[in-house]
């Protein structure tokens, strides 16, 4: 797994080994930021990473986020619990020089507290089958997380269904093998 365009071009990312964590495919981030990079998704029709601040949950091992400050987003908040998970997202915050330009908290993301600053784009990648999708959106848009116009995408086993919060306006679906993309904007 490594990154795929931007500024940390072709640096590997560290994966903790096991059945625990399901990185997203470099082929399938490749296809999601170019849709995140060409189609405008944000109310004003601006490109949705120019300095983005990002919220990357369920996020394994960053490589969501990481991407996105690769490609231009200002600032990324990490949220994830698994521990081999958190040393793999450490590890590569690290190796990329990207300390100051993040947050990692070690946190289950139904348990945040009220945020302090708003993100403008956030990456969801809960696990497949687990029904953690809604919960975790309402967390989101009623603890602060989310400001108005923020576009979320949300990774999805290819059956999984997701019915998103009345707050979620739907804007796009893609597949890419096993993976789903739900693209959202929050009013």
């Amino acid at each position: 797994m490594r990154i795929v365009a931007g500024k940390h071009r072709g640096r590997h990312l560290a994966a903790p080994e096991g059945a625990g964590v399901r990185p997203t495919s470099d082929r399938a981030r490749e296809a999601l930021f170019n849709v995140l990079a060409h189609r405008p998704l944000r109310a004003d029709g601006k490109p949705a990473l120019a300095e983005a601040r990002v919220l990357d949950i369920f996020a394994g091992t960053g490589a969501m986020g990481l991407e996105a400050l690769s490609r231009g987003a200002a600032y990324a908040t990490f949220v994830e619990r698994d521990r081999a998970a958190l040393a793999a997202l450490e590890k590569n915050v690290a190796e990329l020089g990207e300390a100051a330009r993040t947050a990692i908290l070690r946190i289950d993301v139904l348990a945040l507290p009220h945020a302090k600053e708003a993100a403008s784009l956030a990456f969801l990648d809960p696990p497949y089958g687990a029904g953690l999708a809604e919960p975790a959106l309402a967390t989101l848009a009623n603890g602060g997380w989310l400001e108005d116009g923020a576009v979320v995408i949300v990774e999805l086993g290819k059956r999984d269904e997701l019915s998103p919060p009345a707050f979620f306006k739907p804007l796009d679906e893609r597949r890419y093998g096993a993976a789903r993309f739900v693209f959202l904007r929050f009013n």
